[in-house]
């Protein structure tokens, strides 16, 4: 839960700063800071990829996660829910629609993400929160701006993030008594990929990559590990 309260203090600091300064922050600056911030992501991924024992268990994994989330398509679904709720509330500029706007369109860009639910099962079994440590600065800067321009209700999309994160960690770990380290080590080398292609799409903005259909791949990668221990295989 370290983590998930460090997410809602960035995001609780971030939006009282956006409603201070408002939109006086030059672009060229929010520029600059999301590509440190899409460089750190990048390395920072690559570093939890080489925790991994054998790299083809973690390809076999993204392969079949891949392949289980498209035809789930669990990218689109959640593109979709993001659009509806918009589409929802759109043109509500004044007192309350304004409001929920804010609340909405916040909450669901800090709670559907990939990083919410890589991170929070990692704080939940390890106890390590170094990825939503991350998250935390991206949606510091990122309620920063839409508090500027949504308004409060931004702030109290942090209550969503605490319940939403919050429950994943604690389900989480409820898991230490079945995952081992094995498993754990190669969850986390999946995970570290999905989140360069994180960087690689969203923050650097190189190519479009749709990371959430490979969200799968974090059941199924321990999964292949505990198959591949009960056959005795190495």
């Amino acid at each position: 839960m370290t983590g998930t309260l460090l997410n809602v203090a960035a995001i609780l600091v971030g939006g009282a700063l956006g409603l201070l300064f408002g939109g006086r922050l030059p672009e060229r600056i929010s520029r600059t800071v999301v590509a440190g911030l899409g460089l750190f992501v990048l390395a920072f991924g690559l570093y939890d990829f080489l925790k991994t024992q054998n790299p083809l268990i973690v390809l076999g994994g993204l392969l079949i996660g891949g392949l289980l989330g498209e035809w789930a398509r669990i990218e689109d679904g959640l593109r979709q829910l993001g659009e509806m709720l918009e589409a929802r509330f759109a043109g509500k500029d004044k007192g309350s629609g304004r409001f929920v706007r804010g609340f909405l369109t916040a909450s669901l860009i800090f709670c559907v993400g990939p990083i919410a639910i890589l991170g929070s099962i990692q704080d939940g079994m390890t106890g390590d929160y170094k990825m939503l440590a991350i998250k935390s600065v991206l949606d510091g800067f990122a309620s920063l701006a839409f508090a500027s321009t949504l308004g409060v209700g931004v702030l109290f999309s942090a209550a969503m993030v605490l319940v939403y994160q919050g429950g994943i960690s604690l389900l989480a770990a409820q898991l230490n008594a079945v995952v081992t380290p094995a498993m754990t080590a190669e969850m986390t080398a999946a995970g570290g990929v999905m989140l360069m292609g994180i960087a690689i799409s969203s923050l650097l903005e190189i190519k479009p990559i749709r990371v959430a259909n490979f969200l799968p791949a974090l059941v199924i990668t321990p999964l292949i590990v505990a198959l591949l221990t009960l056959l005795g295989i190495k």
